[in-house]
């Protein structure tokens, strides 16, 4: 059957099967849909034992005491903690500025060229990489050229290097949202570019960029395959003295992995008590970036 000529009306030949796409979309969709409740099953189901295994030895004395071979019974993380929270600042003052000033710079200041333009790929890409990869490098760089030794400013420096790319990523997106319009009002009424950016575009860009931030700390909390290429310890018995930065150390992540290795149940209850306060820190920190970003789509 063939279309009219003069009235173009559709013929049957090329009506389009509602029904078979219909049932094409509602198979995808199941399909999705089981998926997703295997996954969440699986998940929840792994949080539920892991929390089941770990809440016996969540009291005050497990934040307190140190890890023990000796006695399991009274072990604690007091020594992981103590140098994830090192870790953690050393990472934080020496990749924001380098990270936030980098996506000043290229989003700004930069001129558009093909220099930029590889150098902005390179960045994408550099923040799907593995942190495997980030640690060999520090170990030839900041352990072994430098001489820094495997302590925390050498930890650091390498974690540094895993959240760089993140927090570059990010930060350019947040100054990008930015209205043109801002910008632009702001350099009518006679202000430099410095002016413009201090004052109009990094404090409408602030919310995104510490959202990123978050979210990059919150990957350094949980990594460890960079930290253990570059030699951190899996068992310390005693806090970080002066100066910190030039101390061994080890990271809760790093403690969780040798409590599972061990062959006594006790510690596998322990790694579960450990994994139960690293999914805190992470929930929170995630949370922390929700709540930043919520406020400030209220406020505007």
């Amino acid at each position: 059957m063939v279309a009219s000529k003069l009235t173009g009306a559709p013929t049957d030949d090329f009506a389009p099967n509602l029904e078979r796409r219909h049932l094409y979309g509602n198979i995808f969709l199941g399909a999705c849909a089981f998926g997703t409740v295997v996954g969440l099953a699986i998940l929840f189901t792994l949080i539920l034992r892991t929390f089941a295994q770990g809440i016996p030895f969540l009291n005050p004395q497990f934040f307190t005491n140190y890890p023990s071979l000796i006695n399991p019974d009274t072990a604690g993380i007091r020594s992981p903690l103590l140098g994830s929270i090192c870790i953690l600042v050393f990472t934080i003052m020496f990749s924001v500025p380098i990270g936030v000033g980098a996506a000043i710079y290229l989003e700004e200041y930069a001129p558009k060229n093909r220099f930029t333009q590889l150098l902005e790929l390179n960045i994408s890409n550099l923040a799907g990489v593995p942190s495997v990869v980030y640690g060999i490098l520090g170990l030839g760089l900041f352990v072994r050229v430098l001489g820094l030794g495997r302590v925390v400013l050498a930890g650091s420096m390498t974690m540094a290097l895993v959240i760089l790319p993140v927090i570059i990523v990010a930060s350019r997106e947040a100054i990008r949202a930015v209205p043109r319009s801002l910008r632009e009002a702001s350099y009518g009424l006679g202000a430099t570019k410095w002016q413009t950016v201090s004052n109009h575009v990094l404090p409408n860009a602030i919310p995104g960029i510490l959202t990123g931030v978050i979210i990059a700390v919150s990957r350094a909390i949980g990594d460890s395959a960079s930290l253990l290429i570059i030699g951190a310890l899996t068992f310390i018995t005693f806090d970080p003295s002066w100066p910190i930065w030039n101390q061994q150390f080890t990271v809760l992540p790093l403690q969780i992995y040798f409590w599972t290795g061990l062959p006594q149940d006790v510690y596998k209850e322990l790694a579960a008590a450990g994994i139960i306060v690293l999914l805190c820190l992470l929930v929170s920190l995630n949370a922390l970036a929700i709540f930043i970003r919520s406020r400030y789509e209220q406020k505007k």
